[in-house]
């Protein structure tokens, strides 16, 4: 009973920290990723003045690959590295980790990279959680245990989604559910939650579903039909996470090659071709929010890129959007890959429904199909379907869609099996400790 009631209460001191925090963090950052749209839209207005872009992307990859010099637990998405808190793999000094993250990928959504917020949260909020336990003075397993409600709660605040942060608690995060883990993260969750809705409601900043322009009605998704389309649909999607993974891997393995100026060079790839990309379309910028809201309604309010058809607006959006973000982790950009990896899944999906549409399949049906889409990639990369199938419900404040969801999922995962994907962030966080105890290794002569 001590040890719980020191989860409750530590818990609810780490709801209050991280619901702050990672609130005002993803506020900030829906305020740097207006002001790069902004300023991206002067460059394309005035070509002229490109170069001036590129040099000032150019001296901001300096910056942040001299701080991950010093800072080497915040690149990447962050979510690896607190797995590894979370499991006792890994010990970080909680308030370097927090303000590092925060500075750092704020600057990169500002810069106008495909940058998510989502996976920094996740760190954040873990680092709310360490330092809550150390400044109570806990003991090692309370630490675990508040580093794991904090990233929860960071997830819940980012998405609006507290089962979706309970989930990836129990399921990516400890990877087994027990009661104490139950308490850390519906705890720190609730609380935290509860802080964004009253902050925001008193700043005047909308609260609501992450995505609003999804609609599912007039839809009959027990249609036997309609599972066929996502079975099809979903396996295509799941393929192509399998084709993310793999892409990935080969990326990394090149990356770690490139040397040049202490490793810090490696990072002006990233940066310059975000911004090449960010002339190109707004939607390859941030994490991709917009471009997933412009997807509700049959993706009809996709803006079109080089005048093209909507088949080919999506096609370069989704191609763009999947190299961005294989640089962006392969690199160790911070920065989130969460929702650039939902936007790609859901990129598909919508040029799945366009396929399924001159099939036969009714329209209204093609906001489900691009969600149960964008959730069996997420899965096939992630091999985390509970937490896929729970988010595809939350993003959306939907639950009409639960059993075709499920088979999306469930055709994600299976795929991912089949074809040998490990869970995404564990082999990341594998190769963080294996790089770690490389360096500790003295030096022969």
């Amino acid at each position: 009973m001590g040890l719980r009631l020191q989860i409750v209460l530590a818990g609810m001191l780490t709801g209050l920290f991280a619901g702050v925090v990672v609130t005002f963090y993803n506020m900030l950052a829906v305020m740097a990723e207006d002001l790069s749209r902004g300023y991206y839209g002067f460059f394309r207005e005035n070509p002229a003045f490109i170069s001036l872009l590129f040099l000032a992307l150019a001296l901001g990859a300096v910056v942040v690959g001299g701080t991950l010099r010093f800072l080497p637990m915040i690149r990447g998405s962050g979510i690896p590295q607190t797995e590894g808190a979370m499991r006792g793999l890994m010990r970080f000094s909680w308030y370097r980790a927090l303000t590092g993250m925060f500075a750092a990928s704020l600057f990169t959504v500002f810069m106008g990279l495909s940058a998510g917020t989502e996976g920094p949260s996740v760190l954040i909020g873990g680092s709310c959680g360490g330092g809550t336990s150390e400044l109570l003075r806990r003991g090692p397993l309370v630490y675990r245990y508040q580093i794991t409600g904090g990233a929860c709660a960071g997830l819940a605040v980012a998405f609006h989604a507290p089962l979706t942060g309970m989930a990836f608690a129990f399921e990516e995060g400890q990877k087994r559910f027990t009661p104490e883990v139950f308490l850390c993260s519906i705890v720190s969750v609730a609380v935290a939650v509860l802080v964004r809705d009253l902050l925001r409601a008193m700043l005047g900043w909308e609260i609501g579903a992450y995505l609003t322009s999804f609609s599912f009605a007039g839809a009959d998704l027990l249609s036997p039909l309609f599972y066929v389309y996502v079975a099809a649909a979903a396996a295509v999607c799941a393929l192509a996470g399998v084709g993310f993974y793999y892409l990935l891997f080969a990326a990394k393995r090149l990356f770690a090659k490139l040397r040049f100026w202490k490793g810090v060079g490696k990072l002006l790839i990233p940066f310059l071709l975000a911004g090449a990309a960010g002339l190109c379309t707004a939607y390859a910028m941030g994490g991709g929010h917009a471009f997933l809201q412009s997807l509700g309604s049959g993706a009809e309010g996709t803006q079109s890129v080089f005048s093209s058809p909507l088949w080919a607006t999506l096609l370069i959006v989704v191609a763009i959007k999947l190299l961005l973000t294989v640089v962006n982790m392969a690199a160790g950009v911070p920065c989130g890959a969460f929702v650039p990896m939902l936007a790609i899944g859901a990129g598909l999906g919508a040029l799945a429904s366009l396929v399924c549409r001159e099939c036969g399949m009714d329209a209204a049906y093609a906001d489900a199909l691009i969600v149960i889409c964008m959730s069996a990639f997420f899965t096939a990369i992630v091999k985390a379907p509970v937490t896929g199938l729970v988010m595809t419900m939350e993003l959306t404040w939907n639950f009409l869609f639960l059993l075709p969801a499920l088979l999306g999922v469930g055709i994600g995962y299976l795929l991912g099996l089949l074809f040998r994907t490990e869970p995404v962030y564990d082999r990341l966080l594998d190769e963080m400790t294996e790089e770690e105890r490389a360096e500790r290794v003295p030096l022969q002569e």
